[in-house]
C-alpha cells in the first residue's frame, strides 16, 4: 500500500498484519482525491475509523494543512504512528485512541473542514456519524466509504468503484 499523488506519492505506507483491517484501497483514494480537488489546500481533516491512516495521509499529501485521527485497534494505532513517522508528519497530525462514535457526537459545528468516515463494513457505525454530522454540522464535506449495498440518506454525491462506494455529502 501507498500514497497515489501529491507530495509523498509512491511512499510506502505500514499495513497491519491483521485480517480485519481493510485500507481504502489505491484507486477509491486516487479517484476519491480526484474527486476532491483543489477542496484540501489548507483544510484541516479527521479521519474517524483511521485504521492505517491513508485517507487523512493522502489529503496531507494532496494539501490539507493537518489531520486529526481516531482509531482504537492496537494494530491499527501502531501502524498509523508507524506512517505518521515515516512521513515526518508528527507536527501536522494528532492520534486519538478513542471510539469514532462518542468522539464525532461531541465536535463542534465547523470543527473540520473535510471528515472521512470508514467504519467497517456490514455496520450501522456510518448511519450514527451521519445523523451527528446532520445534526452538529462538524464539517462542510463529510466522505463516507461504504459497501455498494448499504444505502445511505439521500443528498450524496456518489462515486462508485466497484463494491465500494463513497459518498460525499456536503452542507448547503
Amino acid at each position: 500500500m501507498r500514497i497515489v499523488g501529491g507530495k509523498f506519492a509512491n511512499r510506502d505506507l505500514t499495513s497491519p498484519a491483521d485480517f480485519r483491517v481493510r485500507p481504502t484501497a489505491e484507486h477509491v483514494r486516487a479517484g476519491l482525491m480526484e474527486h476532491l480537488a483543489g477542496e484540501l489546500e489548507g483544510k484541516s481533516c479527521l479521519d474517524l475509523f483511521a485504521g492505517t491512516g491513508a485517507l487523512g495521509l493522502e489529503a496531507i499529501s494532496r494539501g490539507a494543512r493537518r489531520c486529526d485521527f481516531v482509531e482504537t485497534r492496537p494494530t491499527s494505532l501502531s501502524a498509523l504512528k508507524s506512517n505518521i513517522i515515516k512521513l515526518k508528519l508528527r507536527e501536522r497530525t494528532r492520534v486519538f485512541k478513542k471510539d469514532a462514535l462518542p468522539f464525532a457526537a461531541v465536535l463542534d459545528e465547523g470543527a473540520y473542514d473535510v471528515v472521512f468516515v470508514d467504519p467497517p463494513y456490514g455496520s450501522r457505525m456510518l448511519d450514527r456519524v451521519i445523523e451527528s454530522w446532520q445534526a452538529k454540522r462538524f464539517a462542510p464535506i463529510l466522505v463516507c466509504e461504504h459497501e455498494r449495498g448499504h444505502s445511505l440518506p439521500p443528498g450524496a454525491k456518489r462515486l462508485d468503484f466497484g463494491e465500494t462506494v463513497v459518498s460525499v455529502y456536503r452542507l448547503p
